[in-house]
């Protein structure tokens, strides 16, 4: 395509842009009124007061200019014509070109975007379940009917496109909130808690009910009944087409329903080599937490008087600019940055002296400056290397090495210790049994996690360790029973309950989203 194919788009990068862009909404209002023709004392009357420029004439230069842009179409106005001077007068009313039309759905498409926060639609998951079970239902009948074939696969893609939709947008807005962009601070400090929660319960939900919609997917493609019902769906959207055009029309729209059901299977299960996006989603969620919660920890080190690098340059640009001459800003460059003159190279005393009292200009070339008498010490004493056998570099291998198998013991105690305490399935307190050191401290950071968020008159919680690498569902009991986990340095005692750890980083963790 050329670039005048685009010229309806002119008029957002030339002066006065704003008026154009209101007479082109002016026109899109009339349009939904379905008025057809706007005269040039229409288009003013229906600008904004604020914005409205001086007189009509003005409205129509700008009209004229979108007619030759191809945004608008100017036709002669004859129906004002009552005289043959009004005849002969320039008169045109204008409506809206299909070029101008869809620039302003471009536009309008274009800004809704930008506008757009997202969301994580929890409830959408939970209609996804239900017209997945609907389907199975339609599904098994003898004869299925087109029409509920029909109505619920429309009604399970509208709900997931918005789901798949909205969780993108919300991921990226909380991308720029992490990042500190388009937020005041004050606002960011007291919206995270709200938004931790909302990303632990979303999470939460995506793990149950993610689980749910994988198995449902699967029941249906195991049975093979997922193709029946899209050639129902396509043979009703195709039943009103040309009889000549009836068998491609069904054909198309049996191909578009198929990869609207593949998007929807992708999105919840994985396969061999290749991770679903509800899990993606997830780990996404999970890593968010961690990180917002490092940015409040920066935030509150700011707030706090701790320094840091980019405060310490706008400290040292202050205090360059409240210098008072020259050569104080001179001192301050070369006490901040250790930038001194050569050691081995002093200038004496009677050279600063004539420099002082018949400076020489900047301008001058260094070949017609005067000399510069300096006393090297490298003339002095023929060498300025020191003396004796140089320096042994320190190795450090051993060092490093000792660094790397204390870094890999760790890890391999903390992945002992999250296999340790993962239960298959929810388990009394007193069964955990014994636990050693680095298990039992592990331990006791997710039951502290667990316990922070208990409120009077809760029963059950879920928490994530702050890291995102465990989950723990605590459930209180009223059996009276007393739990003891055994450990190296004692007994700990307490109410028994009913705990439910899942280790997030073990590949096939969960019940068939792709964990």
């Amino acid at each position: 395509m050329t670039s005048q194919d685009y010229s309806p788009f002119a008029h957002l990068t030339v002066p006065n842009s704003a008026l154009y862009r209101q007479v082109m909404r002016a026109f899109l209002a009339a349009k939904e009124r379905f008025a057809v023709h706007l005269r040039p004392e229409d288009v003013f009357a229906a600008l904004d007061a604020d914005a409205r420029p001086g007189d009509v004439e003005a409205v129509v230069t700008a009209l004229d200019r979108l007619v030759g842009w191809g945004n608008l179409r100017a036709d002669p106005d004859h129906a004002r014509v009552t005289a043959v001077e009004d005849f002969y007068r320039r008169r045109f009313i204008y409506q809206l070109t299909r070029a101008g039309e869809a620039a302003e759905a471009a536009l309008g498409t274009y800004d809704a975007t930008l506008g757009r926060r997202g969301e994580l639609q929890a409830v959408a998951l939970h209609d996804i379940v239900t017209q997945l079970r609907a389907l199975l239902v339609i599904a098994q009948e003898d004869e299925p009917d087109p029409a509920k074939a029909y109505i619920g696969l429309s009604v399970l893609t509208a709900r997931f496109t918005d789901l798949a939709d909205n969780a993108r947008a919300f991921m990226g807005s909380l991308q720029r909130t992490i990042d500190l962009h388009d937020i005041q601070v004050e606002a960011f400090l007291a919206y995270k808690d709200r938004l931790i929660q909302y990303l632990e319960r979303f999470i939460q939900d995506l793990i149950t009910l993610g689980g749910r919609i994988a198995l449902l997917i699967g029941e249906l493609e195991e049975q093979g009944r997922v193709g029946p019902l899209l050639a129902l769906a396509a043979g009703r959207e195709a039943a009103d087409a040309a009889p000549e055009e009836a068998e491609q029309a069904e054909a198309v729209a049996y191909e578009r329903w198929a990869a609207r059901w593949s998007g929807l299977a992708q999105w919840f299960v994985s396969e061999e080599g290749r991770e679903s996006q509800a899990r993606l989603l997830r780990g996404r969620a999970l890593g968010a937490i961690p990180q917002l919660l490092a940015v409040v920890r920066q935030l509150n080190e700011r707030r706090a008087g701790r320094s840091d690098r980019s405060a310490d340059f706008r400290t040292l640009a202050r205090w360059f600019a409240q210098a008072p001459d020259d050569e104080t800003r001179h001192r301050l460059w070369r006490v901040a940055f250790g930038l001194h003159s050569s050691r081995h190279l002093t200038v004496d005393a009677d050279t600063l002296a004539e420099r002082a009292a018949a400076p020489e200009p900047a301008a001058t070339p260094w070949a017609k400056a005067r000399p510069l008498r300096i006393s090297p010490q490298l003339r002095r004493t023929g060498s300025y290397e020191r003396r004796g056998r140089p320096r042994r570099v320190a190795d450090r291998g051993e060092a490093k090495r000792r660094l790397a198998e204390l870094a890999a013991r760790q890890t391999a105690e903390a992945r002992q210790a999250r296999d340790r305490l993962a239960t298959d399935g929810p388990m009394r307190l007193s069964r955990l049994g014994e636990l050693d050191a680095v298990a039992f401290q592990l331990f006791l950071r997710l039951l502290g996690d667990a316990l922070a968020t208990w409120r009077p008159g809760m029963t059950t919680t879920t928490v994530t360790s702050s890291d995102g690498s465990m989950e723990i569902r605590l459930t209180a009991l009223d059996d009276g029973t007393t739990a003891e986990v055994h450990t190296p340095d004692g007994v700990f005692s307490g109410p028994d309950h009913v705990i439910d750890i899942v280790d997030l980083t073990v590949t096939g963790t969960g019940t068939g989203d792709g964990r």
